[in-house]
């Protein structure tokens, strides 16, 4: 704790129906922190089991742009349209946990409950993609939070971006867990004929029970492979992302996820072992004691043992795989799997960006906000 902090009790911290994160960390540039503190009464003992379920609630993001730019090297997209801040899926996992700090939020469970939203982010969109200048390539939904999340069912966000998209003839990728993504099977099949759409389903395991805890509010692992079947047989190219590949708690799902993912009909699939930067380490660890104490500190190790001995290592080189011997080997048995079941390479097949053309008019000219 940092020095000239306060230490106070959480009325957050603890399990909670249909929630990933365990607590509330406090956000990193915070001067204060909050730690739990007995009062002699055994209230922390007693309490997790007692804490109601968490609603989510809704405020709306006055950010001024709508496309997001990133130079990563070990990143296939350059440019990314995320609709919501935080995400309601609660994946404990979440690479993305941590942005939410810059909101002055917990990356914990505000991560889940206390979303963002832009309202105005398709007429943002339009106004940017018709700047002079402007050099298309893929625009990817879901870089960041899941574009079909349970709140988009009301919001619509998401599908106002690819209504813009579509008409604009922009090229775009979409990464969900959600099943949610087949209320727009309309707009992705139109796009997908013109070679503009590419969808990839994130699953994580084919174990309900273990998903039900790993990513509570995502879409059950048979829904989506599902969905991938309903998104291949109507044209759309369709993709399986492994991920993430956690040490002895999943890891050894990753070629029943593939063969599955093929016979749904996936052209590609891809993984990323366990990222956890900064407040997710903790998390993360957190979840792991309250939910398989037995294999604990063996999960950890194994994480070390793939970042240099480290929870985490950002490298671009190697943090998506890791390194050492069992990153070595989970790549390996990534490869066979894939040249079995005859799984095209993520390059193959380019979106075409040559498409782009600006419309006359202002589709979105006079739109009013949701909110």
């Amino acid at each position: 704790m940092p020095e000239g902090s306060i230490a106070v009790s959480s009325p957050l911290d603890g399990a909670r129906k249909g929630r990933g994160a365990t607590r509330n960390p406090p956000v990193r540039f915070d001067r204060q922190a909050t730690a739990a503190f007995d009062d002699g009464w055994q209230t922390l003992e007693n309490s997790f089991a007692e804490l109601p379920p968490l609603p989510t609630t809704l405020t709306k993001d006055a950010s001024r742009s709508a496309i997001s730019w990133n130079n990563s090297p070990d990143l296939g997209f350059d440019r990314a349209v995320n609709p919501y801040r935080g995400c309601e899926h609660g994946c404990v996992y979440c690479y993305a946990r941590p942005s939410h700090a810059y909101l002055g939020l917990s990356p914990g469970l505000d991560f889940e409950t206390r979303l963002l939203f832009k309202p105005d982010v398709a007429a943002l969109l339009e106004k940017e993609l018709r700047k002079p200048g402007y050099v298309p390539r893929p625009i990817a939904l879901g870089s960041n939070t899941d574009p079909y999340q349970p709140v988009e069912r009301q919001l619509k966000l998401t599908r106002a971006v690819l209504e813009v998209l579509e008409r604009f003839g922009h090229p775009a990728t979409i990464v969900t867990k959600s099943a949610g993504v087949l209320r727009d099977l309309d707009i992705l099949r139109r796009m997908a004929a013109r070679g503009l759409m590419r969808v990839c389903f994130s699953i994580t395991t084919l174990d309900p029970k273990l998903a039900r805890i790993l990513e509570p509010r995502a879409a059950a692992p048979e829904r989506r492979l599902q969905a991938v079947r309903q998104l291949t047989e109507a044209g759309i190219p369709t993709a399986v992302l492994a991920a993430p590949m956690i040490p002895a708690v999943n890891d050894m799902e990753l070629e029943r996820i593939l063969e599955r993912a093929a016979a749904a009909g996936a052209t590609r699939a891809g993984y990323v072992l366990l990222r956890l930067p900064l407040e997710i380490a903790g998390l993360f660890e957190d979840w792991l004691r309250a939910h398989m104490p037995d294999r604990a500190e063996r999960v950890l190790a194994l994480v070390r043992q793939t970042r240099g001995g480290r929870l985490y290592d950002g490298d671009f080189a190697q943090r998506m795989k890791g390194s050492g011997p069992y990153a070595e080997m989970l790549a390996n048995r990534f490869r066979v799997a894939s040249r079995r079941l005859g799984f095209d390479r993520w390059s193959q097949g380019a979106l075409d960006c040559g498409q782009f053309a600006v419309p006359d008019g202002v589709g979105t000219k006079g739109q009013m906000s949701l909110f």
